[in-house]
């Protein structure tokens, strides 16, 4: 049983050794981040799954105690996935579900066990649901963390340059997702997401399935594009 959720973006430069002299231009979305795993602990969940963009086309299964490291972005930020006292060899947590670790590090998350789930980047939906629908059965208070971005083509700057289209795009991800509107993130064109580059479409679907029937309401927090890629914030409960 879904009891509350947060949507937060997963690029490394969330974490400020990372950006470096840039960290403060994230810190309106480093807050928001905060804010909504406050509402995720405060629904006293029983567990917490985290679900994010990962390689391939399958799913990832990841436990508490597995590592996640920013090494390959030039920093020496190592973090692990719920309590450090667990930690098993490989595999390492992708670069999405290493941020979360990072988050949920940094507010000293101890609401409930935590383990995690790599989406493929080609994941069909009906496994995105299937996966969705797997985690809220049964009557455990769930929460859920799911990461992504939206389109990566808001400006000529963007990674992957501008797209006429892609701030369209952004407007109606963050709509659906203050609104948990259900209906219009299982209606997110699957291939629209994928040429504009937008990382997050596997998490939301997968969202919207565990979501369904739980009754809960959203709100949106952050909506915005500093780098050319739409981050959302957004906490349901």
């Amino acid at each position: 049983m879904l009891v509350a959720a947060a949507v937060c973006p997963c690029p490394p430069l969330l974490v400020p050794e990372v950006a470096g002299g840039a960290a403060s231009e994230l810190d309106e979305a480093r807050a928001a981040c905060y804010d909504a795993l406050g509402v995720l602990s405060a629904a006293r969940p029983e567990r917490l799954v985290v679900a994010g963009p990962a390689t391939g086309r399958g799913l990832d299964h990841y436990p508490a105690g597995t590592r996640g490291s920013l090494r390959g972005f030039g920093v020496g930020v190592e973090t692990a996935l719920g309590s450090a006292a667990e930690r098993p060899g490989e595999p390492e947590l992708p670069p999405s579900l290493t941020v979360a670790a990072w988050l949920l590090e940094r507010v000293g998350w101890r609401a409930a066990p935590v383990a995690a789930l790599g989406l493929g980047e080609d994941l069909e939906p009906a496994r995105c649901e299937a996966a969705g629908r797997e985690l809220a059965a049964g009557g455990e208070r769930l929460a859920l963390l799911v990461m992504g971005d939206g389109s990566t083509c808001r400006s000529p700057k963007a990674p992957g340059y501008l797209d006429e289209r892609a701030a369209d795009f952004d407007a109606a991800a963050a709509r659906a997702l203050g609104a948990a509107d259900l209906d219009a993130l299982r209606g997110i064109d699957r291939g629209l997401a994928a040429e504009l580059g937008a990382a997050g479409r596997s998490g939301w679907r997968l969202l919207a399935a565990a979501a369904d029937g739980a009754g809960l309401g959203g709100r949106l927090l952050y909506d915005d594009a500093p780098y050319g890629v739409g981050y959302f914030v957004a906490s349901w409960s």
